[in-house]
């Protein structure tokens, strides 16, 4: 992810925005609002609610700004505070649970690993956002946010072998709802 700010206007913005200066508030969400919300729209189901997440995000981003170290890019920081947020919202809904430990499932052999190519950015988050919430929570973190499975099971209190299924089932799901989408733009163009 692209740092849309200098080191040192990255500093002196920080520093404002403790001090509570409302125009460098807004200067910082101006910045990073895209890329939090494309992670917001990866963990919802609607815009509206990757919206909400996007908005209690930036809550805690401000509410816990004091905390960063800086020992890392700001933006990397705010992403790992976005992803926690995405979770947190999840889990009052309680739409994380249960999953379904799927432990003897073997992975799918797929001989369309180029079939994800075809799909542009949109329709493959639009795939994403119709994943069971499980299976989309352990995809996301997984193939995007590159948590090892052990690192997730903490993450979302399931076990190994648990994230390893929902895994699996994210994978099986999106290539069988990527091939009827591409079925469906090939018979569009007949």
């Amino acid at each position: 992810m692209a740092n849309p700010l200098s080191k040192n206007e990255e500093k002196q913005l920080i520093q404002d925005c403790l001090n509570h200066n409302r125009m460098a508030q807004n200067r910082l969400y101006k910045a990073f609002c895209g890329q939090m919300m494309g992670i917001c729209l990866r963990y919802s189901k609607s815009r509206e609610e990757a919206e909400d997440m996007l908005q209690e995000g930036f809550f805690q981003v401000f509410r816990d700004l004091p905390k960063f170290k800086a020992t890392g890019p700001l933006g990397g920081w705010m992403r790992r505070v976005m992803v926690n947020t995405c979770l947190q919202q999840i889990r009052k809904k309680k739409n994380l649970y249960p999953l379904v430990n799927l432990d003897n499932i073997e992975e799918p052999v797929s001989g369309h690993e180029d079939i994800y190519s075809k799909l542009g950015r949109q329709e493959l988050l639009g795939l994403i956002q119709q994943l069971p919430t499980g299976a989309q929570m352990v995809f996301n973190l997984y193939a995007i946010e590159a948590f090892g499975h052990k690192e997730i099971a903490e993450k979302l209190q399931i076990s190994v072998g648990t994230s390893k299924s929902q895994l699996s089932r994210a994978k099986t799901l999106l290539q069988s709802m990527t091939e009827s989408l591409l079925g469906e733009k090939r018979m569009k163009k007949i």
